[in-house]
């Protein structure tokens, strides 16, 4: 089973549900007479995989108990007793959280069992059905395994036996989960933190023996300790390692031919390119490539006549490619999977624009958190996705600690939230035959936009997704086709752990997907608008990213928005405004302000920032994404201001951090991560620079205006 951390989503939990029965309730005395389990992986019950023993108590079973589960002295007789049972029942649990229903109960009398047994007992991460039943609805008022059953649809099993009750309450997990991801409950630990809040209420059923079952046992902080990784991959980019210019040679040469390009070059691998294709402007899904393992390989099948023989029949195709911004580590983990040693590296459009190899990357030395990237892109269920997906605070954690800038974990997180993105849409179009809606009706492309298409994306996101496509008309058939498309991936994404954006940024609604003529339409009209209200959430798309489809349709957008916007210092103007004012971060003396202890500098700083710099960039189209890039842009214009840019650019890193920050330490908490930051927590450098940030974004409104209007 996959291992569980706080940020595990609780649609991929893999855990044991539980059941016992007992000679009665009082489980300071009562003693087991049967035990039952059933595993939950990947979000599925194996039913098939069941554990179930009955358990000889070594004393006579009372009438009154054997009424109510049917179990007398006669079916135990042969039984193990409880230490003899134990042992197979513990490494059937193993380290995996237990769920059950009532659960307080069930591990007393566990705990009790042990203790008489003599052997050793450690209480596990644990979850209980009617605990997370009350945080659905706390006003109802039966939560027995049956009224929760019918309440949410679940069909009962054999009732008061332990198997068949433990596999009605994976069940009624499985139904609550939805509820919960709607009371904004998502991962175990906001679960289990959640559940703890109710023990007080509860209280009288602990004092009369049971056991809390919803501690957090926090087995994550350790373990990052000690996790060292190497942060070179983190650090740098597939373009500060690639091989340029592409090497390419035509399919119709030979190995010989291909043998001496590769001794002449000192290289390892050629692109191939097909008859007619340009070979200085490659596009990657025509390109093949022949390695020298490849001519290798044919010269010991053929023997030196394979010299002769023509490149095609020896050539891989496809080529597998990666981008040349991505990070090194996605390199290194696609390697590793496709068990190949040359990648294609390909820009924005999809054009071949250099080559990265594992001789390349020798040197760099990837530990077990390098796999992360290829881990979601090769999830196929949701279950799967969101087990990837929860790895990503700890990896964030460990790089902070290796020294690795906010900005830079901000970029790494982007990249995955692109790739999660990506995976949906891949799960997406799969549903989408399946349910006989059929392939794409023409060429599209996925995008993110805002924080994600910028790479400055930290753990409290939602989702800002739009989806671009060739040909269609609003409300046509294309149209009808990437509007369900769109339902599953938000869906898909929202299941993972990345929930639906709040002001409705995403391809499941129209004004968020179209076809290119639908999109270019849209930007000459927001353009042409005069009211900033007109412009509400227009400014994130100038942010967009492909990562799904054909990129360059999106790429392509991006640019020819710029374009239109280029000197158009009425919309620029409107966007600022329809952006709204930076809350005050400082009050009296500089002191910080606050609201029960904490800042929210998303909106105290952040996003006035973020804001500022791309509207600087459209005005002055400064063709870039990234915040830091934009206004080093706009300071390489020399319009003045440039002691204000770098006090922002110094800003935002000083807001990343310590947003980050605060996030691991609410997530490992089990609480959910936010853009608030506990002030008193700072350290006094902390608390300096800070107050220096926010003092660097009191005049923000003005600079924009000043540097707008500047040539």
């Amino acid at each position: 089973m996959a291992a569980v951390t706080n940020a595990t989503p609780l649609i991929s939990l893999d855990a044991v549900v539980i059941d016992t029965e007992t000679t009665g309730l009082d489980p300071r005395k009562a003693r087991v007479i049967e035990a039952a389990a059933v595993r939950i992986v990947a979000g599925q019950i194996a039913e098939k995989r069941a554990f179930q023993s009955y358990v000889n108590p070594r004393e006579p079973i009372p009438a009154f108990s054997t009424a109510v589960h049917g179990i007398d002295n006669e079916k135990v007789a042969t039984a193990p007793a409880f230490g003899s049972m134990w042992p197979a029942f513990r490494d059937y649990i193993g380290s995996a959280v237990v769920i059950g229903h009532t659960l307080g109960f069930d591990l007393a009398i566990l705990q009790q069992e042990c203790r008489r047994a003599g052997v050793s007992w450690e209480a596990p991460r644990a979850l209980d059905t009617q605990h997370l039943a009350q945080l659905v609805d706390p006003r109802r008022a039966g939560n027995s395994l049956e009224e929760l059953a019918a309440w949410l649809g679940v069909t009962v099993g054999k009732r008061h036996s332990a198997l068949g009750d433990a596999i009605t309450t994976a069940e009624v997990f499985r139904a609550l989960l939805p509820k919960l991801r709607d009371s904004g409950i998502r991962t175990y630990a906001e679960a289990a933190q959640a559940c703890r809040t109710l023990t007080n209420a509860l209280d009288r059923q602990f004092r009369a023996g049971w056991v809390t079952p919803d501690a957090i046992v926090d087995r994550d902080s350790a373990a990052r300790m000690l996790d060292r990784i190497d942060s070179y991959p983190y650090r740098h980019r597939i373009r500060d390692v690639m091989s340029t210019p592409p090497k390419v040679i035509a399919s119709d040469r030979t190995l010989g031919e291909a043998l001496s390009e590769l001794i002449r070059g000192r290289i390892s691998s050629l692109y191939v390119a097909p008859p007619g294709v340009a070979r200085e402007r490659l596009p990657a899904f025509a390109a093949g490539i022949i390695t020298e393992r490849d001519i290798l390989r044919a010269l010991a099948i053929e023997g030196e006549g394979a010299l002769k023989l023509g490149i095609e029949q020896f050539m891989s195709r496809p080529l597998r490619t990666i981008a040349s911004d991505a990070f090194v580590y996605r390199a290194i983990g696609r390697m590793s999977r496709l068990k190949i040693r040359h990648l294609g590296v390909i820009d924005e459009s999809g054009f071949l624009t250099g080559a990265v190899s594992a001789r390349d990357l020798l040197r760099l030395r990837a530990e077990e958190a390098v796999s992360l990237g290829d881990e979601i892109d090769e999830a196929d269920t949701v279950p799967a996705l969101g087990a990837a997906w929860a790895k990503l605070p700890h990896v964030s954690a460990s790089l902070l600690t290796e020294g690795l800038s906010a900005r830079d974990v901000a970029a790494i997180i982007s990249r995955e939230l692109g790739a999660l993105t990506r995976q949906a849409a891949v799960i997406a179009e799969r549903r989408m035959v399946e349910a006989g809606d059929g392939d794409p009706p023409c060429p599209y492309v996925v995008t993110v936009l805002g924080s994600a298409g910028r790479g400055e994306s930290l753990l409290a996101m939602d989702q800002d997704n739009a989806i671009v496509f060739a040909d269609g008309e609003p409300d046509g058939a294309e149209d009808k086709w990437f509007a369900r498309l769109g339902k599953h991936v938000a869906d898909i994404l929202d299941e993972v752990g990345v929930p639906y954006c709040k002001g409705g940024v995403m391809a499941s609604n129209a004004q968020w997907r179209g076809s290119v003529a639908t999109w270019q339409s849209r930007i000459a009209e927001w353009i042409t608008r005069s009211r900033p209200q007109d412009l509400l959430s227009v400014d994130i798309f100038f942010d967009m990213r492909g990562v799904y489809g054909q990129l360059g349709l999106a790429d392509a957008l991006w640019r020819a928005a710029f374009d239109a916007a280029k000197g158009q210092s009425g919309f620029a103007k409107l966007l600022a405004d329809a952006a709204g004012q930076v809350e005050r971060g400082l009050g009296l003396f500089g002191r910080i302000r606050t609201k029960k202890g904490r800042i929210d500098l998303k909106r105290a700083g952040l996003f006035g920032i973020v804001s500022t710099a791309r509207v600087l960039a459209i005005q002055h189209h400064v063709l870039e994404r990234a915040t830091p890039a934009r206004l080093a842009g706009v300071r390489a214009l020399d319009i003045g201001g440039d002691a204000d840019i770098d006090a922002l650019i110094e800003a935002q890193a000083t807001f990343l951090e310590l947003i980050l920050s605060q996030q691991l330490d609410d997530i490992e908490q089990g609480r959910p991560a936010t853009n608030t930051v506990a002030v008193k927590a700072l350290t006094g450098r902390e608390r300096e620079r800070l107050q220096s940030a926010l003092q660097a974004v009191r005049h923000l409104d003005a600079l924009t205006r000043e540097l707008l209007f500047r040539h």
